[in-house]
């Protein structure tokens, strides 16, 4: 099995594809992967898979072709089954190389593409000229089927998993969530909102500035909120951000601290672990995370994520976390402030709650069983 990938720095998909090649090898198969290459390379080598380095992440349709021509090649060589493409320039090479060899070819949505105009219908199509469409939540295949309802019977929903033995609060010893305070500059005694994202405009950080300057209006100011994301060079975002922190009076509580490598202690360490994306996530593997270490969570309520956290209005006895529209801050300072306040006993069964609903939905066994399942159904018999 050959998987493709633009980069392997950060993020679910790059997750993803790490955990699909263990499974793959696991199985006694082959796996291989195509990237440009990122510093999850070594992890994924580490778990017997093979890494094939190739500009994959280049629009151009020239390179495009070429990588096609080095990829139908690389199928021939190593005897490939499947293609599985996780991104829309690597799914056009990936789909002429399918066709070149009569490879079978799947791809995997990750997140809502974009689809303004015809030019950029075309560019997303070669998502869906796949034999076997994997959509990584329900609200992602309604996305799909919506745009081209003729490829409806070839879509199957799998959601993110993760490995939730990593993600156990027991399994946390307090020297990883010291060493990520201290890396951080706040006190161990102080108390966190977590917000793990790449510094992107998406993702909402400015929204999450404005509402840490409510709390403290609200006269709940001792709390600091860890903006943890990886920028990938938005150097005038970052700046943006910063000058809105300086705005707001919250310089030494608000902190950028760039890419988190133990986002399990980070969320582990957090008092509220918050989602703040105002455009649409394809699933949010950041609340799932969140909820299985038993921590408190708060989203927007947009996209995928609204299917991983039960809010009260779903269930006043039985939600998981709190549900708030994308964008308004004031409301996200009220629900972290609720999460804030919630005393010892009733955070522990809110914990509770919410491992068990994760657990029982997200798990990784169950996104790479159904994942090798899909690709058993392309395998053509000998």
């Amino acid at each position: 099995m050959l998987q493709l990938i633009p980069t392997l720095e950060t993020g679910g998909a790059e997750r993803t594809t790490l955990d699909v090649a263990a499974a793959i090898v696991a199985a006694g198969g082959r796996a291989l992967v195509v990237t440009v290459g990122g510093r999850m390379v070594e992890e994924l080598k580490a778990s017997g898979a093979e890494v094939v380095l190739m500009p994959v992440a280049a629009k151009n349709p020239l390179v495009i072709l070429a990588n096609a021509r080095r990829l139908a090649g690389l199928v021939r060589d190593a005897d490939v089954d499947i293609l599985h493409a996780r991104s829309r320039a690597p799914a056009w090479s990936a789909l002429i190389a399918a066709r070149l060899t009569k490879a079978a070819f799947v791809t995997t949505y990750h997140g809502a593409y974009k689809q303004a105009n015809m030019l950029k219908a075309l560019y997303n199509s070669s998502m869906t000229r796949a034999d076997a469409i994997i959509a990584n939540s329900d609200w992602t295949r309604r996305l799909i089927v919506a745009r081209q309802p003729d490829v409806a019977d070839r879509v199957t929903v799998i959601h993110r998993g993760t490995d939730f033995a990593g993600f156990d609060r027991a399994a946390i010893a307090p020297d990883r969530i010291a060493a990520l305070r201290a890396a951080w500059g706040v006190a161990p005694t102080a108390r966190l909102i977590v917000n793990l994202a790449r510094v992107t405009r998406w993702k909402g950080q400015l929204v999450l500035v404005e509402a840490a300057r409510l709390l403290a209006a609200r006269g709940i100011g001792d709390v600091d909120l860890i903006l943890a994301g990886d920028a990938q060079g938005r150097d005038g975002y970052v700046a943006e951000v910063e000058a809105a922190i300086a705005a707001a009076g919250l310089r030494g509580r608000i902190h950028l601290v760039g890419h988190c490598a133990d986002p399990a202690a980070a969320m582990a360490a957090a008092d509220v672990a918050v989602v703040a994306s105002i455009e649409p996530e394809a699933f949010g593997r950041a609340a799932v995370e969140a909820q299985a270490l038993e921590t408190p969570v708060v989203v927007t309520d947009l996209g995928a994520v609204g299917e991983t956290v039960i809010g009260p209005e779903q269930s006043p006895d039985g939600f998981t976390g709190w549900k708030v529209a994308a964008g308004d801050a004031d409301s996200m300072a009220t629900a972290l402030a609720a999460a804030l306040a919630l005393p010892q006993a009733t955070r522990a069964e809110l914990g509770a709650r919410a491992r068990a609903h994760v657990t029982a939905r997200f798990s990784l066994r169950a996104m790479t069983d159904a994942t090798l399942a899909v690709y058993r159904s392309l395998r053509q018999p000998a």
